[in-house]
């Protein structure tokens, strides 16, 4: 059986206080920014782009993958497309810093207070320097993480942009 490509926004728990702990903060840097998507809730783990895909029936490029890394001392979020890998050398030539170096599962609990295969795009301790995959750009919709492995919503990549204050760019030279 063939999954429908999910193009709509989706209805998620009316109720914050019925979302894991992990996406209730994120829930709530959404609503701050007035973005009014519904946090779905997914029967198994969306850990990787692929599988956050199959279970949502779209296309893996419209996964907006949360990757943190490490950047001039500082955590720099990367928003990617599924169907990308993040170019560090290249990226960081782009904006014009020192070497980019993946975070380790503990640097990423401490910038985001959530776990890998979970990241979300905001609901963070503090404010992280992020950059939007240019990519994502070519998807109507686009489905990110909400701070838990079975949670995601359903953004635009302008909407992405304006709750994450990130700046477009390529993240690979491909």
């Amino acid at each position: 059986m063939t999954a429908t490509p999910s193009t709509t926004r989706d209805t998620g728990p009316s109720d914050p206080s019925e979302l894991p702990e992990r996406s209730r903060p994120v829930a709530e840097a959404l609503a701050a920014a007035g973005v009014t998507a519904a946090i779905r809730v997914l029967p198994d783990s969306a850990r990787t782009a692929a599988e956050a895909a199959a279970a949502l029936g779209c296309e893996v490029g419209a996964i907006a993958n949360s990757l943190v890394f490490i950047c001039d001392g500082a955590p720099l979020l990367v928003m990617t497309s599924g169907a990308h890998r993040v170019d560090t050398a290249f990226l960081a030539e782009r904006l014009g810093t020192g070497p980019i170096t993946r975070a380790t599962a503990q640097q990423v609990r401490e910038a985001t207070g959530q776990a890998i295969g979970g990241v979300a795009p905001v609901g963070h301790p503090a404010p992280l320097r992020t950059v939007v995959d240019t990519a994502l750009e070519a998807h109507p919709l686009l489905w990110a993480a909400a701070g838990h492995p079975h949670t995601v919503f359903p953004l635009t990549h302008r909407e992405l942009l304006h709750v994450t204050a990130g700046e477009p760019a390529p993240v690979t030279a491909g």
